[in-house]
């Protein structure tokens, strides 16, 4: 049994003095393992709760630490987490109902909860602790983070995307904001049954999607995009072949034939870099039927748009705007960065040739997410209308704060469906009334 001495110090004092005790006996563990020149037994816990113990047994007899059994047991459980897992964040991991952890310096721990954020009580012991943390994760995929590099992305193990940010971009100190997705997919039936959109409007995707139609899915961060286009992704026939592209692979396709790219920053010498647009272009060499773009941001829109006009039909991607209308000056603007030299006229001929349908969603102040609007781009009189076809119109607020209302059909009719059920596909009974008029 270890010796207890908080008799002798008060409970307060021990916890202020237990992140120095773990940085002890932390560091004391890695000299250890490095002398004895096995490295190896960092990833096996029993070595590592053997040797910890020992290094406790050393400090009680040298320093009379007076370390306890419960202290033993916190030491352990933190060093491991320590050198495998999330270290002060493994609680926080483990809670599915969180969608986003930031971390603002290593006293401040934030997260997002149900679309609201909080703080917790949680923390590193100090910059350098919260240093050793990324610098674990980053390293293990071959990248570094440094005054050189003072920004990096990385994929955890459980696919969550990490994204850091040190001095001298952000003088408060290590910034970290990490991305997590549920472990079991949300489904079609969990969309409609919590509002984020009605079961016509599902029925529209499910056929566009089926049918080979080219969507855009709009919002702003965190809004619900990335989640929409997982669940109608599974619409897409099993025989086709899908390419998909990202900076950092978040999208969770349920999907037997799914080719997953992910481009590549340059390294310190400013080589080796593979970015979207490099990866769009391998994608049309691939046999895809199908390509997924995660996010559209720079010239790369216009090789997908390109793609979408050449037979990739059925083809999706998301891009950050507040409404149909500012999708399509975007689309007109990150084309133009192709440096292709078309005319305005052309290039919008090019979007409304291959976009059939925009999404737009929204998370709202209370923390909930909704498809705001779907509309059908048109070109009519030489210019790109974005026809809304379906609307969520708020109603006001509930005694918990909630924002109420409901999703409705406009009278503007559904002109895709003519050319779909020239296809053989059959219309959905909630759709067939607005093949010609409002539903």
């Amino acid at each position: 049994m270890f010796r207890s001495k908080r008799d002798a110090v008060p409970d307060a004092a021990r916890a202020e003095h237990f992140p120095t005790l773990r940085r002890r006996v932390h560091d004391r563990l890695i000299r250890t393992i490095e002398d004895d020149g096995g490295a190896m037994a960092l990833t096996q816990p029993d070595e590592v709760r053997t040797r910890i113990r020992e290094i406790v047994e050393d400090l009680n007899e040298e320093q009379a630490a007076g370390i306890s059994d419960e202290e033993l047991r916190r030491l352990e459980k933190d060093i491991l987490e320590e050198l495998s897992g999330m270290g002060p964040l493994a609680p926080l991991m483990l809670d599915h109902a969180i969608s986003d952890i930031l971390v603002n310096g290593p006293g401040e721990v934030w997260v997002d909860r149900g679309g609201r954020l909080e703080r917790t009580e949680l923390h590193f012991d100090d910059d350098a602790h919260l240093r050793r943390f990324l610098d674990r994760i980053v390293s293990a995929q071959g990248r570094h983070l440094d005054a050189t590099s003072p920004m990096v992305d990385a994929k955890l193990s459980d696919g969550s995307r990490l994204h850091a940010v040190i001095p001298p971009l952000c003088a408060r100190g290590a910034i970290v904001s990490i991305r997590r997705f549920r472990a079991d997919p949300v489904t079609a039936d969990e969309l409609v049954s919590g509002g984020f959109l009605s079961q016509p409007m599902l029925d529209l995707l499910a056929l566009a999607v089926s049918a080979g139609r080219n969507l855009v899915i709009a919002g702003s961060a965190a809004a619900g995009k990335t989640t929409l286009l997982n669940v109608i992704s599974r619409f897409v026939p099993a025989t086709e072949r899908i390419v998909t592209i990202e900076e950092t692979a978040e999208l969770q396709l349920d999907h037997p034939h799914v080719i997953p790219l992910e481009s590549r920053p340059a390294n310190a010498e400013g080589r080796g870099g593979v970015n979207l647009r490099d990866l769009v272009r391998t994608a049309l060499r691939m046999r895809a039927d199908r390509i997924i773009v995660g996010e559209v941001r720079g010239a790369e829109v216009m090789d997908m748009l390109q793609a979408m006009n050449v037979g990739h039909d059925g083809s999706l991607t998301t891009v950050h705007a507040n409404s149909p209308q500012d999708v399509l000056r975007r689309l007109e603007a990150l084309a133009h960065m192709g440096d292709a030299g078309l005319p305005r006229e052309t290039l919008r001929d090019m979007i409304g040739s291959a976009i059939h349908l925009i999404v737009q969603v929204m998370r709202f102040r209370d923390g909930s997410r909704r498809v705001t609007s779907l509309c059908e781009l048109r070109l009519a009189a030489d210019e790109l209308q974005a026809v809304e076809l379906f609307r969520f119109k708020a109603e006001g607020v509930d005694d918990q704060g909630r924002i109420v209302g409901h999703h409705e059909a406009t009278d503007a009719p559904i002109q895709l469906l003519d050319g779909v059920q020239t296809l053989g596909f059959d219309i959905p009974e909630s759709l067939r009334a607005a093949r010609t008029a409002g539903a």
